[in-house]
């Protein structure tokens, strides 16, 4: 998967023409990742997010990146772990395809993500990252436009979880 990476750092600081929000239905700011995002892009941000009436689990929006490095913010609400009994696993798998879809159809080329769902939510990491590296190599093997897809882990416990999982899927 040579337009798949893993790497450890801050999303903020992603060089990408889109990074992922792992959000929450409101749209409105959080901690986390969204707060993160929200403080970095400024102000005008949120006025864009309050136009757009939320967004539900599992679904994806677009905005501006605004003073961000990246030029779009791809906002996904991902689910809270509640044990795994309800839908959890596609929802969280139907964030990653609706943030890449959305990123096609907007002819976005190189997109970061967050490990989605993995901190206040309580997601699994294990879990999350074997969801998210399917999903992601399973949209690269039918894309050609996507340059690049990079995996943003806030920690050394996310990124050993994701770059095992991305791994698997490297041809010997």
């Amino acid at each position: 998967m040579e337009r798949f990476y893993v790497t450890k750092g801050d999303i903020v600081r992603a060089k990408t023409q889109a990074i992922v929000n792992a959000a929450n239905t409101s749209l409105l700011g959080g901690g986390g990742v969204d707060g993160a995002i929200h403080r970095a892009a400024g102000p005008e941000l949120l006025l864009e997010c309050e136009t757009l009436g939320g967004c539900k689990t599992g679904e994806a929006k677009l905005t501006g990146g605004y003073k961000l490095k990246a030029q779009y913010v791809i906002h996904t609400p991902g689910p809270i772990w509640r044990g795994g009994n309800w839908g959890e696993e596609e929802l969280l798998a139907n964030c990653y395809k609706n943030c890449l879809q959305l990123a096609r159809q907007h002819e976005i080329t190189t997109i970061a993500f967050p490990s989605i769902s993995t901190g206040v939510y309580r997601f699994p990491v294990e879990l999350a990252a074997s969801i998210a590296v399917r999903e992601i190599v399973s949209f690269l093997e039918n894309d050609q436009q996507m340059e690049q897809v990079l995996m943003v882990c806030f920690d050394d416990t996310t990124y050993q979880a994701y770059e095992a999982e991305r791994k698997k899927y490297i041809k010997a």
